[in-house]
């Protein structure tokens, strides 16, 4: 009745893989014999990318030529409310509002009006305008399948233009990675994909925002890795690269390549000023913590004043505004985007007092207003607060210890950088950007000194960043680490149980409900594979097939298989034989060897796939003795 198949015998299986219907994606996976007596159905093989591939690359240059005209289009904006509010002129410049009126009476006004417009659009809009952008990016790829609602795409840079032009503390670069990302969702959404290919183009849109506002398209490739994508493979990672190339093209048509912030050559740092710029970095670190905390506080105290005061959460930025326009009168360089305050700090055009002034005003207007719920973006404040930190704490080592040799100006870099890599918890995308956006070389070892230091402080002291925070609070798991698929290491034939039971498809059901009955050691498996006369696997029954199996006491266990055997090859992965299991909704799968004649050489189960996963954990956990001195003398 029985036979553990330890030395199978040969067999011969020709294929033809259009006999036996086939689960969608399986096509090309499919063995049969060509009279239909003997079929199988095999996992899918890994391919870094595929036809489908070209397909999405090719929707994603669209996407980044819409995404790099609609931040065009965006900036034209912010300069038409700007020039309408604060200088009464119908003008599409990029002007900051710190040059127009002086009236303070306006100055309040002005971004209390524009607030009011923003609760509005958000109320009876869409709610989704609201906050600075990536966080509701990051939450649609998480929990969403990447789908965007279409009047983002107007609403969101709407919104972000008026609240930007009339004065609020943000950077335009949030709002456009938001529509950006909203364009290549709704792109994904009109053509029929999978949800990870909307997921790339989704990232795509975003990389091209953001490439589209800085011209820095290799950090923007990697912000959508660190902050979007989760995962670094070819086949998203290269229509996200192609996209933030197009991108970048698009802007130099518009306004040239010259570095967005440009400053005056740097010095190679010493040895001794590299330390002193890692130890910036972790001060650097501390204080982006704080901010997120900071910025997360003020978000709390408005939902409690909404509660208690029962004050709807449209008229929320409308408070917030109140707080912009004051500082703005204290200090009108808080107004607006102030890309030109980061290039001044940079360049040490403001120091002293007039520094820390800046950025600690810029610091409550931003906060205030972006947690009051407007629509604004975090990268151009946080740029100019870790920039005038940095720069400050340069200046005081250049009076009280220039033997550290720390440079102002790389100090001023390292802080905006670090800041940011603190803040968002994305490493390298802020080294990379701060290189981008300066064109300074020599700068590129201080700022992965100072920007790891941060990162490590950060991640010390703050579970979450200031981009993950706000799904932490709605009750959203999210690891951001990025690892190689330890199933996708293994092989099937490491770990399959090689010694396997199976029955053989001339008997009879009652006489294996008879050996399951006698209590066999061998009967307590939970599945056996059927094998015809010639070895060739034909089918796999259950337990549960073979008990509640009625009918005939003649009946074959051959005639009780209702379904071509799913199986796996030897030399596949584990992470191959996982997918198929989830795939056919099986728990085991026959292992088969890949060179003809296709023998049964094994079994997999699902506590297989989860004991293989003891040697990663032994080697994450396990601290090993190490060796002495003298026994690496005796090697």
């Amino acid at each position: 009745m029985v036979c553990r198949v330890t030395n199978p015998p040969d067999r011969q299986l020709p294929i033809d893989p259009g006999a036996v219907p086939v689960a969608p994606g399986l096509e090309d996976s499919v063995a049969n014999a060509s009279d239909g007596s003997a079929a199988f159905r095999a996992p899918r093989e890994y391919a870094a990318i595929d036809r489908r591939t070209i397909g999405i690359c090719a929707v994603a240059v669209v996407v980044a030529t819409g995404a790099a005209l609609a931040a065009q289009l965006l900036i034209r904006l912010i300069g038409l409310v700007t020039n309408a509010t604060f200088f009464g002129r119908l003008s599409t410049d990029f002007s900051a509002p710190r040059f127009g009126t002086h009236n303070p009476w306006l100055i309040i006004a002005i971004p209390v009006g524009g607030a009011i417009i923003v609760g509005l659009m958000a109320r009876y809009g869409s709610a989704a305008i609201r906050g600075h952008g990536i966080p509701e990016v990051m939450e649609r790829v998480l929990y969403g399948e990447s789908r965007i609602p279409a009047r983002v795409l107007f609403l969101k840079p709407i919104s972000a233009a008026i609240a930007i032009g009339t004065g609020g503390p943000f950077g335009a670069e949030g709002p456009i990675i938001a529509t950006g990302g909203a364009l290549g969702s709704l792109a994904g959404q009109i053509f029929h994909i999978t949800a990870d290919e909307r997921k790339t183009l989704l990232a795509a849109g975003a990389a091209a925002g953001m490439a589209a506002t800085f011209g820095s398209p290799v950090s923007a490739v990697l912000l959508a890795v660190e902050l979007l994508l989760f995962e670094y493979r070819p086949r998203s990672l290269i229509p996200v690269a192609l996209a933030a190339a197009v991108a970048t093209g698009v802007r130099a048509a518009f306004s040239g390549t010259a570095p967005i912030f440009a400053i005056a050559p740097l010095s190679q740092p010493t040895g001794l000023a590299l330390v002193a710029y890692t130890l910036l970095g972790l001060i650097i670190g501390v204080c982006a913590v704080g901010i997120t905390r900071f910025s997360y506080g003020i978000e709390d105290a408005f939902e409690k004043f909404g509660e208690r005061f029962h004050v709807h959460w449209m008229w929320w930025p409308a408070l917030g505004a109140i707080v912009v326009g004051v500082v703005g009168v204290i200090s009108p360089r808080t107004l607006g985007v102030g890309y030109e305050n980061i290039t001044d700090l940079l360049s040490g055009q403001i120091v002293g007092r007039a520094l820390l002034a800046l950025v600690a005003l810029k610091l409550i207007s931003w906060a205030v207003y972006l947690g009051s719920g407007t629509s604004g973006g975090t990268l151009a404040p946080l740029f100019t607060i870790g920039a005038g930190v940095g720069a400050w704490i340069g200046e005081q080592c250049a009076v009280f210890a220039p033997w550290l040799g720390i440079d102002a100006h790389v100090a001023g870099l390292v802080g905006m950088a670090a800041i940011f890599a603190g803040a968002s918890h994305a490493l390298l995308t802020s080294v990379v950007f701060a290189f981008e956006t300066t064109r300074q070389p020599l700068g590129l070892l201080p700022l992965l000194a100072g920007c790891t230091a941060s990162y490590l402080v950060a991640l010390l002291l703050n579970r979450h960043s200031i981009m993950t925070e706000k799904l932490a609070r709605r009750g959203a798991s999210l690891r951001t680490d990025y690892a190689v698929d330890f199933l996708g290491q293994v092989l099937v034939r490491d770990v399959a149980t090689r010694d396997v039971v199976t029955l053989r498809a001339s008997d009879s059901i009652a006489a294996a409900r008879e050996w399951i009955a006698s209590g066999n050691a061998s009967s307590t498996h939970q599945g056996f594979p059927v094998l015809d006369d010639a070895g060739a696997v034909i089918g796999v029954l259950t337990r549960r097939d073979l008990l509640a199996r009625d009918g005939s006491p003649s009946l074959t266990v051959a005639q009780a298989i209702r379904r071509a055997p799913v199986v796996v090859f030897d030399d596949s992965t584990l992470r191959d034989a996982a997918d198929q299991m989830v795939t056919e909704a099986i728990g085991r799968l026959p292992v088969l060897e890949r060179a003809w004649p296709h023998r049964l050489v094994g079994i997999l189960s699902r506590s297989d796939l989860l004991s293989a996963h003891a040697p990663r954990l032994d080697a994450a956990s396990r601290v090993q003795e190490g060796r002495t001195l003298a026994s690496w003398a005796k090697r």
